[in-house]
């Protein structure tokens, strides 16, 4: 009889101090709930001035941000069983104000093969575009639209030709349509090249490791002053997205070939008047150990003819006989022909420019006075 009293006596003191144990462990609980409902916004900690370089990268972008466009495209397709013909979206992309006259620069590939293009301004106002020029060569493109009170300012002019690795750059864009959207990098490296649809080296590219997407195409590169300095134009990405490798037609280019299109509508380069062949230029500089350009033909009535320069013969006896071969212009050496397009396409129509040569065994010095190309 005692110890079952003695254990029902344990179970009641156990049962009793369980229970004060689960209250004693409520209370936090009670008093959260009570103070949670009494509670409020927390105070804000005073953040101070922003950092000088953020309010210099603020600054930049409002200034740049309405002369930046967004550039839609569509295509002209015709229903094979209506007959109807349709406009459907083609692409985006993005341009900028060139000058007070309506003219937006962006890149060919933006509006190749499109019907028609639509720009829009950051103000939301929206224009049909006039195409005024292109040149493949370079994926330059000039449009014009005919925008009446409250246009856009033109963005400043820079220099590329001075540009340093390492400097800061600001790409503004419409990267996946998602319009107006600003990226900063460095310059990561210059003189790059690649090549156009053309088969032309566009040349001295500006690459940097601001992030350039699909619709960055035509956008403006910036200095940190805020001076356009390059056109976006490609990425190197095996995924198709930002890689931070972008590159970026150098505003020296720009500067040149843009009022050629406003004004001629097309960029007619310069030309020697000579037939050149790179894969057989290739070989045959392999073959002789030779790095130049091999003249093949020279163009009746051109500069070339008119300068004496001579091109290859075909013997009946002895077989092809090489003619001259352009080793430098303008003191520049040349080992591709690509390299002589890049070096004719810094020249224009007029310009009477110093070509190197070799003719049998001897170095000769001539000059030229370039003609308009075709």
């Amino acid at each position: 009889m005692t110890e079952g009293r003695f254990l029902f006596r344990t179970l009641l003191l156990l049962l009793v101090g369980l229970v004060l144990m689960t209250a004693w462990q409520s209370i936090p609980l009670i008093q959260a709930e009570f103070l949670a409902s009494r509670a409020e916004p927390r105070a804000v900690t005073p953040r101070g001035d922003l950092a000088a370089d953020e309010q210099a990268t603020i600054a930049l972008f409002e200034q740049a941000r309405d002369s930046v466009v967004f550039i839609a495209t569509t295509e002209r397709v015709v229903n094979p069983w209506t007959r109807n013909a349709l406009q459907v979206p083609r692409g985006t992309g993005s341009g900028f104000v060139w000058d007070r006259l309506g003219h937006v620069v962006t890149n060919d590939h933006v509006i190749a093969g499109a019907s028609a293009a639509t720009v829009r301004l950051a103000d939301g106002r929206a224009y049909n575009a006039v195409l005024v020029g292109t040149s493949p060569a370079h994926d330059l493109a000039v449009l014009r639209i005919g925008v009446g009170t409250g246009r856009p300012e033109p963005l400043p002019i820079g220099t590329s030709h001075d540009l340093r690795v390492g400097q800061k750059v600001f790409a503004i864009g419409n990267p996946f349509g998602l319009d107006w959207t600003l990226t900063n990098g460095i310059v990561s490296a210059l003189n790059r090249e690649l090549p156009s649809e053309t088969g032309v080296v566009i040349e001295r590219l500006i690459q940097t490791d601001a992030a350039i997407n699909p619709g960055n195409s035509g956008g403006p590169l910036l200095d940190s002053a805020g001076r356009l300095i390059g056109v976006n134009t490609a990425i190197y990405s095996p995924s198709g997205a930002s890689a931070g490798i972008g590159f970026a037609v150098p505003v020296d280019t720009v500067n040149r070939v843009v009022p050629r299109l406003i004004a001629q509508g097309r960029y007619i380069r310069p030309s020697l008047g000579i037939r050149v062949e790179e894969q057989l230029n290739a070989a045959l500089s392999a073959r002789l150990g030779i790095e130049g350009v091999f003249v093949l033909e020279v163009e009746p009535g051109s500069a070339a003819e008119r300068a004496g320069i001579r091109p290859a013969r075909l013997g009946r006896d002895s077989g092809f006989q090489t003619g001259d071969i352009i080793l430098e212009v303008e003191g520049r050496p040349l080992r591709r022909v690509a390299e002589l397009l890049a070096a004719l396409d810094r020249q224009a129509p007029g310009d009477t420019i110093t070509l190197t040569i070799l003719r049998d065994g001897t170095r000769l010095t001539i000059t030229v006075t370039l003609d308009a190309g075709r």
